[in-house]
């Protein structure tokens, strides 16, 4: 069990330098999309230097 949890806090640490990366922190507008599309950058881990480019788009009323 103790390689799984070090597995996925490598593959969380992963996706959170490729947001830092592509300067998704880097805004002090916090929205809705953004926030979301960290999160998905985040838990697309590694994925995203295969290619993957996550983006999520939301509208709030």
């Amino acid at each position: 069990m103790r390689i799984g949890t070090v597995l996925i806090i490598v593959w969380l640490v992963i996706g959170a330098i490729a947001a830092g990366q592509r300067h998704y922190y880097s805004s002090s507008n916090p929205d809705c999309a953004r926030a979301s599309t960290i999160a998905v950058t985040v838990l697309a881990g590694p994925l995203n230097y295969t290619g993957l480019n996550p983006k999520v788009t939301c509208r709030t009323k």
